[in-house]
């Protein structure tokens, strides 16, 4: 069996996924070369904290990912707007709305859905993504 690659957020959110169809509220891998808590809460969605290992203390960084919520494809400004797209990464708000999911002609946009700060794509600009698919990574800021 292989180790975890804590990098790679396709594989925390698989992770993710996995505990919480199964119901379960959490889980803790510790290892030599790092560690890994992932926390599911109803009213608070999912918390994600990874260090890359002990010796560079806590250094975790809460975040979560924004998901597709349909398949479609996936617009990171509205297709209306200037071509200015915020560079990350940058603050928002839960409400903020920082995507869009286009089916034909129609929008369906993303919220942020928690405050903190945009760090990270995940998906492509205008790629076809599915339901569940990672789209952007927000952390939260301390």
């Amino acid at each position: 069996m292989s180790a975890i690659d804590f990098s790679d957020t396709a594989t925390i959110a698989a992770l993710t996924d996995a505990l919480t169809a199964a119901g379960v509220d959490g889980l803790e891998i510790s290892r030599p070369g790092g560690q890994l808590r992932i926390v599911v809460t109803k009213e608070g969605g999912t918390q994600v904290a990874r260090s890359r290992n002990a010796h560079q203390g806590l250094m975790a960084a809460l975040s979560a990912i924004v998901k597709a919520p349909m398949a479609g494809r996936f617009c990171v400004s509205h297709p209306a707007a200037p071509v200015d797209v915020k560079q990350l990464p940058h603050e928002v708000s839960d409400k903020d709305v920082i995507g869009f999911i286009r089916i034909g002609s129609v929008l369906l946009p993303i919220s942020a859905g928690r405050s903190g700060l945009l760090t990270r794509l995940l998906a492509e600009r205008d790629a076809l993504v599915g339901f569940g698919d990672p789209l952007f990574e927000i952390e939260q800021q301390s």
